[in-house]
């Protein structure tokens, strides 16, 4: 073996129908260090060749007769060219009587490389034998670099597509794994220091490393990309690397492309198995670097989304009251639920409020459009104002138009979706102002449920919103407002989820906080939108 791991001795395939021919070149090659496979016929040279490649020892060369009792070498050499798996073998032709240049040439035309003329000078023979293969090595190796060429392309598209870290962890993990035929596993380290772990395919999910591997995994890469720069190559021994992370409950020296963000504050490694650094395969390593590169720049924005979504969790959470916080309105019994999108969706500007005002209790559902920081923030500001007006203003119309001047004047590029219930409790009388948002739907014991007829333009707009929609509740029946969150699909119309809401409240058990957890039961799974939801009904 060379210094990148492959083999420095040469095989040679002799193909001649003569004992004398097929003596003679055999002790000539050997005698220069060669081994040597014979056959006599073109049909037991494809046989030898198949089981070969069946048990992966193709020879390094095959030296053929032009004149073979079956074939002539030219054939051997066409049907040996046209295997796929074989076409990379050098053929060499040979001949005792002498060959016109056109019957040279055709040789040449059938994939051979070279000609011998025989008798021939031991010095040539052998210069010949290490020209074929020395040419044909260096196409597999250029072969090699383009399809791993190809495979690093894919990857990158694959790591640039990466949706989350994890995602990002498990692109760049498989991508490691087939540029260096191995087992591979890639770390994203974010600023919090949680680690994302991402194995190649054919690891098993069974008997991975514990916790601990992991904060000793995480310690380790902070401490070597403390101060650096672009990409580092180090070797970290099996006694300092935890056992399991490439084969289960197997100890190995971990090879590591390491590269921190540009801010310094997170990091990516890409790990694989390594008996020592003589055995490294330089051009691998450069793909496997490049790899690392590509797979940071694809880390940055996600880490800093995931720090932008926990910043935007905690104001929303901040600012939401919990269930048993709410503000207490006499005569009337509320529930909320609110549910964050799944952990790779983006952060929404949903939210629900229930208010105390002079004419009775206000209570709103609503939805900043768009996914972001500033979505949250713009709702706090929405809810916040509400909360400031209703103290001298119960009117749901007026407080609507108030919000939507307050959007135009400090958020002129922002629209949102609300809905504002106004109940006197001691009559039952609902009053409903709704800005683009799903109208109320209010449930009748044992009658079914309908949507309250209730509609107006998004906030934001400056469009007139108009009167208030009056209805009057039973004490039996109960309010549901949601945000779409809760119900929209896509490729799935807003009107047929409705009507599979309508249908499943319909059917809830009774109770507001029921109602609540059947319909999260129902829609709430892996939702691509937050969800607020309040529902209400008078007190019994």
């Amino acid at each position: 073996m060379d210094a990148n791991g492959r083999r420095t001795e040469v095989t040679v395939l002799v193909v001649d129908d003569s004992t004398a021919g097929r003596f003679a070149l055999g002790k000539l090659l050997r005698r220069a260090g060669h081994q040597v496979v014979t056959a006599t016929t073109g049909r037991a040279a494809l046989a030898e060749l198949d089981v070969r490649l069946r048990a992966g020892t193709l020879p390094d060369v095959a030296l053929v007769d032009v004149d073979l009792p079956d074939m002539s070498g030219f054939d051997l050499c066409r049907r040996i060219k046209a295997r796929p798996h074989m076409a990379g073998l050098p053929v060499v032709h040979f001949s005792a009587a002498p060959l016109a240049p056109a019957d040279r040439c055709q040789g040449l035309d059938a994939g051979g490389e070279a000609h011998l003329a025989m008798p021939a000078q031991p010095g040539e023979v052998g210069a010949v034998v290490r020209a074929a293969v020395r040419a044909a090595r260096l196409r597999a190796d250029d072969h090699a670099l383009a399809r791993r060429l190809s495979l690093l392309s894919e990857t990158i598209v694959s790591v640039q597509a990466a949706r989350s870290p994890q995602e990002l962890a498990d692109a760049a993990a498989d991508g490691t794994a087939r540029l260096t035929a191995g087992p591979a596993a890639v770390f994203v380290l974010g600023p919090d220091d949680e680690l994302y772990r991402g194995t190649s395919r054919d690891r098993t999910s069974l008997a991975l490393p514990d916790a601990g591997a992991h904060r000793t995994v995480a310690a380790l890469l902070r401490r070597l990309t403390r101060g650096q720069t672009g990409v580092r190559i180090t070797t970290v021994p099996a006694p300092l690397w935890p056992a399991g992370f490439f084969r289960p409950g197997v100890e190995h020296d971990a090879r590591l492309a390491l590269i921190p963000t540009g801010d310094g504050r997170a990091a990516v490694c890409l790990a694989t198995p390594t008996r020592g650094v003589r055995r490294v395969d330089p051009e691998k390593e450069a793909l496997v670097a490049r790899l690392a590169q590509a797979t940071v720049l694809a880390a940055e924005p996600l880490l800093m989304y995931q720090v932008e979504r926990h910043v935007a969790l905690t104001l929303q959470h901040s600012f939401l009251p919990q269930p048993h916080r709410l503000p207490e309105l006499p005569g009337v019994e509320v529930a909320v639920r609110y549910v964050p999108a799944s952990r790779d969706a983006e952060i929404g500007g949903d939210f629900y409020a229930a208010l105390r005002t002079p004419e009775g209790h206000l209570a709103a559902v609503g939805d900043v459009v768009g996914h972001s920081l500033e979505a949250a923030t713009v709702m706090v500001e929405i809810r916040h104002a509400l909360r400031a007006h209703c103290v001298e203003e119960s009117d749901p119309a007026v407080l609507a138009e108030r919000l939507d001047r307050m959007l135009r004047h400090y958020h002129p590029e922002v629209t949102a979706t609300l809905c504002l219930v106004l109940i006197d409790p001691g009559t039952g009388r609902v009053r409903i102002a709704n800005a683009g948002h799903i109208p109320p739907l209010i449930i009748r014991d044992g009658t079914g449920a309908d949507y309250a007829k209730a509609s107006g333009p998004l906030l934001g707009l400056g469009v007139p919103h108009p009167p208030p929609t009056e209805l009057v509740l039973d004490p039996t029946d109960r309010l549901l407002m949601v945000t779409d969150g809760l119900i929209e699909t896509r490729g799935t119309d807003l009107a047929v989820s409705m009507e599979q809401l309508r249908a499943a409240a319909t059917g809830a058990l009774p109770g507001l906080d029921a109602l609540c957890d059947t319909l999260l039961d129902c829609f709430g799974h892996e939702r691509e939108d937050d969800i607020a939801m309040l529902a209400l009904r008078l007190a019994q």
